[in-house]
């Protein structure tokens, strides 16, 4: 199941031409993912004081399917599509309900470390958090970009 987080295009995410930049899609991946986790029971910061697990961006990808706009209404979609001991893979749609169009869709592959950069397995309370509810079956499949 999608976890969506509603955003309004700022003036300052567009370029001259008026379209929402490229690097902003990654940056709401990243509000999309911080808040899948708050959905789920639990924060980053959580993880990281309590558990000394961090996630690290090993991989990321984006396809950009439609241009958004200054003021645009948007829903970022976010899901885990794979839990491993040690990595965790999210995908995500960006949504523009105003005329039904996906604007985006992408995903990102973190690997579980502790402080002193040194992989780790995934603290079990956490995988169980991210996968209640969450749908695996339905997200993307691992490897294969969405399309």
């Amino acid at each position: 199941m999608w976890h969506e987080t509603e955003i309004r295009v700022r003036y300052a995410e567009t370029d001259k031409m008026g379209i929402v930049h490229h690097s902003n899609y990654f940056v709401w991946f990243e509000l999309g993912r911080s808040e899948f986790c708050r959905s789920r029971g639990f924060s980053y910061r959580d993880m990281e004081d309590k558990d000394n697990a961090l996630l690290v961006v090993a991989e990321s990808y984006c396809r950009y399917k439609s241009p958004a706009h200054y003021e645009d209404i948007l829903y970022i979609r976010t899901q885990v599509a794979r839990i491993r001991s040690r990595s965790i893979v999210f995908v995500y749609e960006i949504y523009r309900p105003a005329d039904n169009a996906v604007i985006a869709e992408g995903e990102t592959m973190h690997i579980v470390v502790n402080r002193e950069k040194k992989i780790i397995s995934l603290p079990k309370q956490y995988e169980a958090m991210l996968i209640s509810g969450s749908g695996e079956q339905d997200a993307f499949p691992a490897g294969h970009p969405p399309s």
